[in-house]
């Protein structure tokens, strides 16, 4: 793709900047203002293109960089890539675009949540739990769930905000797919008050996991 290319999707993009959507992204620690809506557009126009999407990753911006997450090909990218491109991002909306949209996708997916766990760097490791909170649901086989739990209990209550929020993630998965761990799961999320006082909107499932969990489980025996 020629730097025309991405200079056109640029200016694009900067055509779609609100100021009162960046108002709301900045409360959240994002640092752009094109409506998501709009952004999927755009990437529904401009297809699969991973040259482009290589390039707009690189300009270091971050509507670019979702939009580069949108029209890329996951598997192409090698694990050191993977690993460079975590370390790199420095939203929250963009690391969640990146594990869920293209990690999840990528033939190195194990090896990097095996890496990613041990990382000191609490955003680098959050992206390891997302990763292992999905295996939880889909792929537990193998997993040590009740050390996961373990591990959980003795960190979660001080961890940072994004690496909590994964491990409480993790916790109500386990409590909601894996029964025979529901009443520990269930003890750890009452005992440490993670996100008990969390601001939940009407009609929307709180994150404290204990109501998650019984909702959920509720939901799945049809209740």
């Amino acid at each position: 793709m020629t730097e025309t290319t991405v200079a056109e999707v640029m200016a694009e993009l900067a055509a779609l900047e609100e100021p009162k959507v960046r108002a709301v992204n900045e409360k959240h620690g994002d640092d752009h203002g094109v409506n998501l809506t709009k952004l999927r557009a755009v990437a529904k126009r401009l297809k699969v293109q991973q040259d482009l999407a290589v390039e707009l990753w690189q300009t270091k911006d971050s509507a670019a960089r979702l939009l580069a997450l949108l029209i890329c090909r996951p598997k192409l990218f090698a694990q050191d890539e993977l690993d460079t491109m975590l370390r790199e991002a420095s939203t929250p909306k963009v690391q969640d675009w990146l594990v869920n949209y293209v990690v999840k996708k990528n033939p190195h997916v194990e090896d990097l949540r095996v890496i990613w766990m041990a990382d000191p760097d609490p955003v680098v490791e959050s992206a390891g739990w997302a990763l292992t909170t999905e295996r939880v649901a889909k792929k537990p086989d193998g997993l040590d769930l009740a050390g996961l739990l373990d591990v959980i209990e003795a960190r979660m209550k001080d961890a940072p905000d994004r690496l909590q929020w994964a491990m409480n993630h993790c916790l109500a998965q386990i409590g909601i797919e894996h029964p025979q761990l529901r009443a520990r799961a269930l003890g750890i999320g009452e005992r440490l008050e993670v996100l008990k006082d969390y601001p939940t909107p009407p009609g929307c499932t709180s994150p404290f996991a204990p109501i998650w969990i019984t909702e959920m489980v509720r939901r799945q025996d049809g209740g």
